[in-house]
């Protein structure tokens, strides 16, 4: 049996028995996920197909998708999804303008002598190619933390219905303070494990700091980590404010109807 099956089985009985039937949409959401990524990527392939728009849309599937799917549609699902696509669009402003700004698109010296058997006439705007590329990196981190912050404090408002909104808003930033740190620090451990490979290469080429540092593999990939950084730090005081709002404003209105 190929060592991915045994992996894939080994993961699905594990996120079955400790998850249970949440667990295991869990483990069918990766797969739903990877197949819109597939999609994204042949729909790109079209020379009248802009990426950021086919990114901003997978974004959407794919908050819809660990949101919705794993933890059902509820109040907290629903303030973490419109906290995400709000920071995500955000986001992708910015991405943009720095993108330009940094001309990390494209290939780096490092990689021309792979491609240089390929044509590189293949009639896509790498600027947009590396907007989309940053705005992926970042979709799991940002749902991730939207739905770390809006979870409890609907247990906070739950357990104390008497708070306002600014004290649960207050709530909010204290949960995503104690999570910011590990969620960046996450990120940047994720980006020198799958890149430990490049950096000792950079070692055997002799780079000195400052080669390694104007690098643009190197620099792309400190972007994206950053511009992630950024998306996770400013999710948190959106989804706190949402989520402050809808709660206290659902018990106003239940409280009207009473």
């Amino acid at each position: 049996m190929n060592v991915l099956v045994i992996m894939t089985v080994i993961l699905f009985l594990l996120m079955t028995l400790i998850g249970g039937g949440k667990g295991a949409r869990s483990f069918f959401a990766l797969f739903f996920n990877f197949a819109v990524f597939i999609m994204i990527v042949f729909l790109m392939n079209d020379p009248n197909a802009n990426p950021i728009i086919l990114t901003l849309v997978a974004s959407i599937i794919i908050c819809f998708i660990n949101l919705f799917y794993i933890n059902d549609i509820n109040s907290k699902t629903k303030t973490a999804f419109v906290s995400s696509i709000i920071t995500i669009v955000i986001l992708l402003l910015f991405i943009v303008i720095i993108t330009e700004k940094a001309k990390i698109q494209g290939f780096g010296e490092e990689e021309i002598e792979e491609l240089s058997m390929f044509s590189l006439y293949i009639g896509v705007d790498f600027v947009k190619i590396a907007t989309s590329v940053i705005i992926v990196s970042t979709i799991g981190a940002i749902t991730d933390t939207a739905m770390a912050i809006s979870s409890p404090m609907r247990e906070i408002y739950y357990h104390n219905p008497h708070l306002d909104r600014k004290a649960l808003f207050a709530s909010g930033l204290g949960i995503g303070k104690d999570i910011l740190g590990t969620s960046t620090n996450t990120l940047f451990f994720a980006f020198f494990g799958s890149y430990l490979a490049l950096l000792i290469w950079f070692k055997d080429l002799s780079y000195t700091l400052g080669d390694i540092v104007n690098s643009k593999i190197f620099s792309a990939e400190m972007i994206t980590i950053l511009c992630a950084g950024i998306g996770v730090t400013l999710v948190i005081p959106i989804t706190s404010w949402i989520t402050a709002y809808f709660l206290v404003k659902n018990k106003a209105n239940s409280d009207i109807h009473e």
